[in-house]
């Protein structure tokens, strides 16, 4: 079964970002790290904030961003029903990068276990998650 494609769609609140056949998907669930070929089993769990990494036909890798959704695992189709999806060329590194530096200060100035802490961390994760997006396209344009 290695090899064969399967139908994948990533839809956001904006509209459908990615559709097409593709060989193997990566993601973050709730409980882990999820690689998906055909065949895998059926599945509903939520996603959390990173990126998903897919791989094409024409065995070509791509990330799309993802701000948390759930993912759904059919026999012959994947869906990514995302909170907020995006493509490298979407994403403002500097507004990233300066989201990057506000989380880690706020998550510097409050106490593990404070709500602030546990936002600032969220926020924190949100701005690598972006910026690992966009140094993985800049890296494999060059």
């Amino acid at each position: 079964m290695e090899g064969i494609a399967f139908h994948l769609d990533v839809v956001s609140g904006v509209g459908k970002l990615y559709s097409g056949l593709v060989k193997s998907v990566r993601v973050t669930g709730s409980e882990g790290e999820l690689g998906i070929r055909y065949g895998h089993t059926p599945l509903l769990t939520p996603i959390k904030t990173g990126m998903v990494t897919l791989i094409d036909q024409e065995d070509k890798e791509d990330q799309i961003y993802l701000a948390g959704g759930i993912l759904e695992v059919q026999p012959s189709a994947v869906t990514i029903l995302a909170d907020t999806a995006l493509r490298a060329d979407d994403i403002d590194e500097a507004k990233a990068q300066e989201a990057m530096r506000e989380a880690k200060e706020a998550v510097d100035k409050h106490n593990s276990g404070d709500m602030d802490y546990t936002q600032a961390l969220a926020k924190l994760a949100d701005a690598m998650a972006r910026l690992k997006v966009v140094d993985i396209a800049k890296r494999r344009a060059k």
